[in-house]
């Protein structure tokens, strides 16, 4: 066996491979140190070892990601169903087609987590029970109030899948889930906040860039002008915080998640 040639058949593949046992090199070191006939049964150990921390993603990571996001799908699911009973809230039949469409998205956002977190031999979370009256009162009678949490549920989606990303990037199949998902959460935002009366886009998270009220945690860090350690405002000829903000958008941590959850439990 030799170590070196698995290493750059693997490299054909993944060409950081090197960066990535880089810190593993006492692995194969201390394999010095003990006789040859156990080095030579310890190999196979020693190098499973190495190549599950440098590419291995715990069973558990994937599937604890994969609740949290089950639990923003039951939460927009539950809200969408919720409202379109709502005697006399939406009205305009082409808005209630679009939150059909939307609700009918989340409900099969839903399921395809509940069926992934299985066949994972996980458990999925059981659906909360959500209180939207909690600090919104008029949620559900107020049309203007029930579009605003509806972008800022969608726009918390958007940035949670981001957010999360990094802890599946070691599971493809997952990863191609949590990105499809991602995308079409994107697509309901713009809609949303079209359907709002402002831009498919966010700028800066301050009170005057189409924020919503009462909705401030959704956009913290909106307003981050720092792009791979540049300034976006001073490359090229310039550009406003407006463009800067507005050509990127920000993760969100799976606490800020949970803090904009918790408003509504």
């Amino acid at each position: 066996m030799n170590i070196f040639n698995i290493i750059k058949e693997i490299e054909k593949f993944d060409p950081e491979v090197y960066d990535r046992l880089d810190s593993r090199r006492s692995a194969f070191k201390n394999l010095r140190s003990i006789g040859k006939k156990t080095a030579l049964a310890a190999v196979p150990l020693a190098l499973g070892s190495v190549f599950q921390k440098a590419y291995g993603q715990s069973n558990s990571m994937v599937l604890e990601v994969l609740n949290f996001a089950l639990k923003l799908e039951y939460l927009e699911r539950n809200f969408y169903t919720q409202g379109l009973a709502a005697s006399g809230l939406i009205t305009d039949s082409a808005a209630r087609g679009a939150f059909e469409k939307i609700r009918s998205h989340e409900a099969a956002h839903v399921d395809l987590l509940i069926s992934t977190i299985q066949s994972l031999n996980g458990t999925p979370i059981s659906e909360p029970t959500f209180n939207f009256g909690k600090n919104f009162q008029d949620w559900n009678t107020n049309y203007q109030t029930f579009l605003t949490l509806a972008q800022a549920f969608e726009d918390t989606g958007v940035r949670a899948y981001k957010g999360q990303a990094g802890n599946l990037i070691n599971n493809d199949t997952v990863l191609t889930v949590a990105l499809q998902i991602h995308s079409v959460e994107a697509r309901h935002a713009a809609h949303v906040r079209r359907m709002r009366g402002v831009k498919g886009w966010i700028e800066g998270a301050g009170a005057n860039s189409n924020v919503p009220d009462g909705a401030q945690p959704v956009y913290a860090g909106e307003d981050n002008v720092m792009q791979g350690g540049v300034n976006v405002t001073t490359v090229g000829s310039g550009y406003s915080a407006a463009i800067a903000t507005g050509a990127f958008d920000e993760p969100l941590t799976k606490e800020q998640v949970a803090q904009i959850v918790s408003l509504f439990e």
